[in-house]
């Protein structure tokens, strides 16, 4: 493995300067102050970044005198972004940068990442919030129990993942085999409230849909035409081996896990 052309082990030392590292908890003294972490953060790299710049970077600023355990969980998170980028990282290690943060601070932090990368900083993201990664990422690895399932851009994911499809969002009473007719499609249910249209999504597909509410009175929560979401494409790809964990060994499969642990 190689970082930066770096050996992580053999040249820890140059290798640490140019990272940064944000963890999904903790990491800072319960209180230590807002900035009293970032001036302590910014020393450990030669202070090539001004502290409560960094501060004012998060939207911590009115909040630089609180402890780390008087801030909010959101609040928490903005601070350990901003200490990962105390030292101007070349990579950016960002462990679930905006779980429990709240919708003005995910903004912020989403604008964060998208400067980090234009200003050519590698910023890799690890989050379970598929509309997350959707949101900001160039590039996408899908992991399922361990195991490397998909690698590419978010066009190259969704190519090949079965046709397109028409999506919307209604009442939960929604007269589907009425609708189907009219369509002459197949209409289901995915969700309260969402149904999913089995045909391509034709600008007359779509127009025949939104006649049909609009004939039948019903309010249109959503709609969505076209390319499938990051969260379909997660899906189809880990369904096999979800169903695989999920079922009980056979008979065959017990007698050489026994075995096996009999070797062991």
């Amino acid at each position: 493995m190689r970082v930066t052309g770096l050996d992580p082990v053999a040249d820890h030392d140059q290798l640490v300067r140019r990272i940064g590292v944000m963890l999904q908890h903790g990491g800072v003294y319960p209180t230590m102050r807002v900035h009293e972490a970032a001036h302590l953060f910014c020393a450990y790299y030669g202070n090539v970044r001004d502290a409560d710049e960094l501060i004012d970077l998060v939207g911590l600023t009115e909040r630089s005198a609180s402890a780390w355990k008087q801030l909010s969980g959101g609040e928490q998170q903005r601070l350990s972004l901003a200490l990962a980028l105390a030292g101007r990282p070349q990579v950016a290690f960002l462990d679930e940068p905006t779980a429990s943060v709240d919708v003005a601070g995910r903004q912020v932090v989403r604008r964060i990442i998208r400067d980090l990368a234009r200003l050519g900083c590698c910023v890799l993201l690890t989050t379970h919030e598929l509309e997350e990664a959707e949101r900001v990422a160039d590039r996408v690895l899908i992991i399922d129990h361990g195991r490397l399932v998909a690698a590419g851009s978010l066009e190259e994911l969704r190519a090949g993942r079965g046709p397109d499809e028409i999506r919307f969002g209604g009442p939960p009473d929604i007269d589907v085999g009425g609708l189907a007719a009219r369509l002459g499609a197949a209409v289901e249910g995915v969700g309260r409230g969402e149904y999913l249209v089995h045909t391509e999504p034709t600008p007359a597909a779509i127009a025949a849909l939104t006649a049909w509410l609009a004939e039948h009175d019903v309010p249109l929560a959503d709609l969505r035409a076209g390319r499938k979401s990051l969260e379909d494409v997660f899906l189809a790809l880990t369904a096999q081996t979800s169903v695989a964990a999920e079922r009980p060994p056979s008979a065959g499969e017990r007698r050489r896990l026994f075995r096996a642990r009999g070797r062991a």
